[in-house]
């Protein structure tokens, strides 16, 4: 099935946008990189960042993988000029993937202002080579990877958008697309459902591996994937919340197990891992939700969708967010950011395929260029920091 005319890149990839990054490399960096991508004034010009000074091979690895999103047509690159970063290492892999890069060193350029007017500059150097390297070609369901995470959730969210979800992705994974679900410190519990699902014993195995590992680092971090919030919403314990967690990956086998930035080779069904290897280090897994969009788009999701029951306004950068809401107060007191009304399950008055197939159908619009409500609104968020994750062998993520 063609589903849009996508974005060729060099490396075979499609995009279903095609966006310049700019991209500060330490927090110093920021408000010039801002105030670069606010006086640009076009809507496909976006801000990402790393705001740590130290370097971090994780985050590093994140970059890269960002700055080479199918997405992403072109980088400017924005060096307070002593950071840790490794701004040349980031350049170079942007470079090799075909895409045009420029980096402005704010020490040496002179400053602030002349920070903004040189980055400006590079901004539209890299658009017009952009446009001069652009190819549109037919893409099919094959050559898309969406996501999904819940955000918000409340009691709703296991009954109605999540179950939705999953018939979705299901209909997405028959399709031949490929689907990534995480949060593996919110499917506690669930471990043994999931490894019925593995395409082999040894992706069973990295699946159970994978949720002992959160179940660990949230005790000794001393906090669960469970807020006040999820408790007013109605959602009564972490298992509750897990299950409902859990039915968003929908019923097709799970092909394997994915760590950030590492992008699945075939398509099929994924489980993403984000929990650290190592005893707590930087905190808490997932600082947002902002943090697990980005995770998923490092792994190449052309786009997220979204659940949430108590409701959220965040989109995302350089991959449209598509939001789900199974409480139907939610969505009457927050249309102009829900994007789709699963909530009608609850009232009677649409089945669970039913609402599967509208967000099935507003997947296909989005990847042909119709906007999601976040990207109408203009919501760009971003959040990238400190991470301490080890690469996975090819077990974990399969070719076949």
């Amino acid at each position: 099935m063609i589903v849009a005319n996508g974005f060729l890149r060099a490396d075979g990839r499609k995009g279903i946008r095609n966006v310049v990054a700019v991209i500060y490399l330490v927090e110093c960096a920021h408000h010039v990189a801002r105030r670069v991508v606010d006086q640009a004034q076009d809507e496909d010009v976006h801000l990402l960042g790393f705001p740590g000074c130290y370097p971090n091979d994780y985050s590093l690895r994140m970059m890269k993988a960002l700055a080479t999103h199918p997405n992403v047509g072109g980088a400017v690159l924005v060096s307070l000029g002593c950071e840790g970063f490794n701004r040349d290492g980031l350049a170079a892999a942007i470079t090799d993937s075909g895409r045009p890069v420029e980096t402005i060193v704010i020490q040496e350029v002179g400053g602030t202002r002349s920070g903004i007017t040189t980055a400006l500059a590079a901004v539209e150097r890299v658009k017009a080579t952009m446009r001069e390297r652009a190819q549109r070609v037919p893409m099919a369901l094959s050559d898309l990877t969406i996501g999904a995470i819940c955000g918000g959730s409340d009691g709703t969210s296991g009954i109605a958008a999540n179950p939705a979800v999953g018939r979705a992705f299901d209909r997405l994974v028959d399709a031949g697309a490929t689907c990534i679900f995480e949060e593996t410190g919110e499917m506690i519990g669930c471990e043994d459902a999931m490894a019925t699902r593995a395409v082999s014993p040894e992706v069973a195995r990295n699946i159970d591996t994978a949720i002992r590992n959160a179940e660990t680092y949230y005790l000794a971090m001393g906090h669960g994937s469970f807020s006040p919030g999820n408790a007013d919403g109605g959602l009564s314990t972490l298992e509750e919340k897990s299950a409902g967690a859990y039915v968003k990956s929908g019923s097709r086998p799970i092909s394997g197990v994915i760590r950030p930035t590492q992008a699945p080779d075939a398509p099929g069904l994924y489980l993403l891992d984000v929990v650290p290897d190592t005893a707590p280090k930087f905190g808490f897994p997932n600082i947002s939700d902002n943090a697990e969009i980005v995770e998923l788009m490092s792994c190449g999701a052309h786009l997220t969708l979204f659940t949430t029951g108590r409701g959220s306004v965040v989109g995302s950068a350089i991959a449209p967010v598509i939001k789900i809401t199974g409480n139907a107060e939610t969505y009457a007191r927050m249309r102009e950011d829900m994007d789709i009304d699963a909530g009608r399950i609850m009232q009677g008055e649409a089945t669970l395929d039913q609402v599967g197939g509208d967000i099935f159908d507003l997947v296909l619009a989005v990847a042909a260029g119709e906007q999601s409500k976040s990207e109408m609104l203009g919501h760009r968020e971003f959040i990238l920091g400190y991470k301490t994750i080890d690469a996975v062998g090819p077990a974990c993520h399969p070719g076949t």
